[in-house]
């Protein structure tokens, strides 16, 4: 399990205008080693596994906690993830400035929490964040 070249070569130039923290859900040992395993610790500011909090995504309680661990508002945060139900429903959830779904196969399914933004590949998002013009991504 690693990051692709291209991936890496994005977090690291999206790094430098944005704050990027990782928020996971499940269980704290599992997530850890599958942090591990694809060594993107460095290119995080932050790392927030949810089996480690009190709830996971969607509560909006984990959100905030990572804003507060950035020092930022959850107006000023955008959601990235890949799961409508947690990513995309949790950042709704929290008021986020904005949510974008990595819709991977295409299909739009018809009853879900509806993103801000849709996008089919995570190597969108420079350009994509900066049309939203934000301080911070929330990725999973």
């Amino acid at each position: 399990m690693s990051l692709a070249e291209d991936v890496k070569a994005m977090l690291t130039e999206l790094r430098k205008e944005v704050c990027l923290l990782l928020l996971t859900n499940g269980d704290r040992q599992t997530q850890r080693e599958k942090i591990k395993a694809c060594a993107c610790q460095s290119y995080f500011d932050a790392i927030v596994v949810g089996g480690e909090q009190k709830e996971e995504k969607p509560a909006p309680s984990i959100f905030y906690h990572c804003c507060d661990l950035l020092g930022v508002q959850p107006g000023d945060c955008v959601m990235v993830g890949d799961t409508l139900e947690t990513d995309i429903q949790g950042g709704l959830n929290a008021g986020l400035k904005a949510t974008v779904w990595i819709n991977k196969s295409g299909v739009m399914p018809l009853t879900s929490p509806i993103p801000h933004y849709t996008v089919s590949s995570v190597l969108e998002l420079p350009a994509l964040l900066q049309n939203i013009d934000c301080k911070v991504s929330l990725s999973t």
